[in-house]
């Protein structure tokens, strides 16, 4: 670690953050991250981009009224920068750019103030965004926004989001058209021509990747040569939309490195975020870190720094609400309030006593019906899981009106407490036993699968061989393989299956997903199809499809 404090030079087309470890170049006024040099790479992002495709915060709008998940993509660039605290132990820059009449239908209607920070010590630096649409100005929709940074082609090729979801990747030249076929949609393609000829016959998909809100904290690419990992860090989720089940892009080829403030993915229009006329919102969105680490044995084996970056991360997590963001639309600790009680489940065909909600998610969302923080978008929420015996703690929220809501893993439906809730600064709310009683008109006669809220234990099949991500091969994740949706016309080619009550079983009998039939016939024309281009362009490929096993 450097000890000589945080520089920063203004320039007149670019800032520059140094604080011995890190040099950060960002453009002025743009606010768009140029430039990251580090550990003796003069710039890890993707120095083959225009400055503007590299580092920078973007969002897709549209005008009120329009239909569909479609609409205008805004790589977000400032107008105006200032020098918000300038000290050795810390420089934050705003870059902003502000909205008035003459921009309407020209450009989303928001203020939008992008901060970045870098700390003394510290191998990384942070950023965050203010968003406000003032009461007066036009509605309008809001379909995703986020961070993304493009890394350099050449030297990231390991990407890493799980101790169980970590491989090297294609590179982006493979999915060019005359390396791959696009499949059902464009973001899957079979590669058939890769430059490396291990990833021959594997799809590449970016949804593949996702990964629910509670489970994303860290994802990031690894470097070989010289060893040094980039890590995008999210320490809170207060911040997402839809709750802790919602599943967002992380990294993919690319080499991209994604933080999902909010998008639509996986649930279309009922997560757009529409805004009426006479309708004022402001939301910050962030701090998240990108974090760098490296190797000071280059003996070592370079998959370690993942193993750094997860302990960066709980380090960032147990730190939050940061204390160092001077934006006053970030509250630290002690100007929030901290929520806590018991959850118990009242199910008298299951125990003659309340149950403790082992397990449960708990969660504060703004005032809705049951259930609705799943397409919650414009607030801010709050979640924690109830130990054992069902007592739960919900600490650093931020002031305003909630209700509490709650899932319980075992039981059906969604529980809420009627109450509207409000913390206060540095108050403490205990709420005492909440019961929830599940939906229920009788005893259980007989079910399938369990109600938790996950697919897992219902049969998933293994994919076509020639489409297939080695990854997810026996793998507990498997459901996330490309194409599996078709397999049902194959498992059931001439009618729906049946399924036997106290006969068949869930776990090979029920099928992970509800899905149409096509026609086979249809479906094999398209299979023959994949298989004729890769015997034409790569003969042995189908020698290599063919004998890779599988077991059921």
């Amino acid at each position: 670690m450097s000890s000589q404090g945080v520089k920063l030079q203004v320039q007149d087309r670019y800032v520059v953050m140094d604080n011995g470890i890190l040099q950060v170049t960002i453009s002025n006024p743009g606010g768009i991250v140029t430039g990251i040099q580090y550990n003796g790479i003069d710039n890890l992002l993707a120095v083959e981009n225009k400055e503007v495709d590299r580092g920078y915060w973007d969002l897709v709008w549209n005008l009120a009224g329009s239909k569909g998940t479609k609409g205008k993509f805004d790589r977000i660039e400032a107008k105006s920068f200032e020098v918000v605290v300038e000290n050795e132990d810390q420089v934050e820059l705003s870059f902003t750019r502000t909205w008035d009449q003459s921009l309407e239908g020209k450009a989303v209607p928001l203020n939008i103030d992008k901060r970045f920070v870098m700390l003394s010590d510290s191998s990384g630096f942070y950023t965050y965004a203010i968003y406000e649409h003032l009461k007066e100005w036009p509605a309008f929709i809001l379909d995703r926004f986020r961070v993304a940074f493009k890394l350099r082609k050449d030297k990231f090729h390991y990407m890493a989001m799980a101790d169980n979801r970590q491989r090297f990747m294609p590179l982006p030249d493979d999915r060019l058209p005359y390396r791959s076929q696009t499949l059902a949609y464009p973001e899957a393609v079979l590669l058939v021509d890769p430059l490396e000829p291990e990833f021959r016959g594997e799809v590449d998909d970016k949804y593949q990747y996702s990964c629910e809100n509670k489970d994303n904290r860290v994802h990031g690419w690894i470097c070989n040569d010289p060893p040094v990992g980039f890590w995008q860090i999210t320490p809170s989720d207060e911040f997402r939309s839809a709750g802790p089940l919602k599943q967002n892009l992380t990294s993919h080829v690319g080499p991209v490195t994604l933080a999902i403030m909010h998008s639509v993915h996986y649930s279309g229009e009922e997560l757009l975020l529409k805004f009426g006329t006479n309708e004022p919102w402001k939301k910050v969105f962030g701090p998240i870190f990108i974090y760098l680490n490296s190797l000071s044995d280059p003996e070592d084996d370079p998959r370690s720094l993942w193993e750094d970056a997860k302990e960066q991360m709980r380090t960032e997590v147990e730190g939050w609400p940061y204390t160092f963001p001077a934006s006053e639309d970030f509250p630290q600790s002690d100007q929030r309030g901290n929520v806590s009680g018991r959850l118990l489940v009242k199910d008298r065909y299951v125990c003659n006593e309340n149950k403790p909600a082992n397990g449960a998610y708990v969660g504060l969302a703004p005032p809705g019906e049951v259930g609705s923080w799943q397409s919650e978008v414009k607030g801010y929420q709050f979640w924690t899981k109830a130990d054992a015996d069902g007592y739960f703690c919900i600490n650093d929220i931020r002031t305003g009106d909630y209700n509490l809501y709650a899932f319980v893993p075992g039981f059906i439906g969604d529980y809420r407490y009627d109450v509207i809730i409000t913390p206060s600064a540095g108050y403490d709310i205990f709420l005492g036993d909440l019961v929830y009683e599940p939906p229920r008109d009788g005893p259980t006669l007989w079910e399938i699968g369990v109600p938790d809220r996950t697919a897992a234990e219902f049969y998933v099949p293994d994919p076509s061989p020639m489409l297939i991500n080695k990854l997810y091969v026996n793998h507990p994740d498997r459901f996330r393989q490309y194409g599996l949706w078709e397999r049902y016309a194959d498992l059931y080619p001439d009618e729906d299956l049946v399924y036997t009550v106290g006969v068949s079983d869930y776990r090979k009998d029920w099928f992970f997903a509800q899905k149409e039939r096509r026609s086979y016939i249809s479906r094999n024309y398209m299979a023959d199809q994949v298989q004729t281009r890769l015997c034409r362009e790569r003969d042995r490929y189908v020698q290599t499809a063919v004998s890779i096993g599988y077991s059921t």
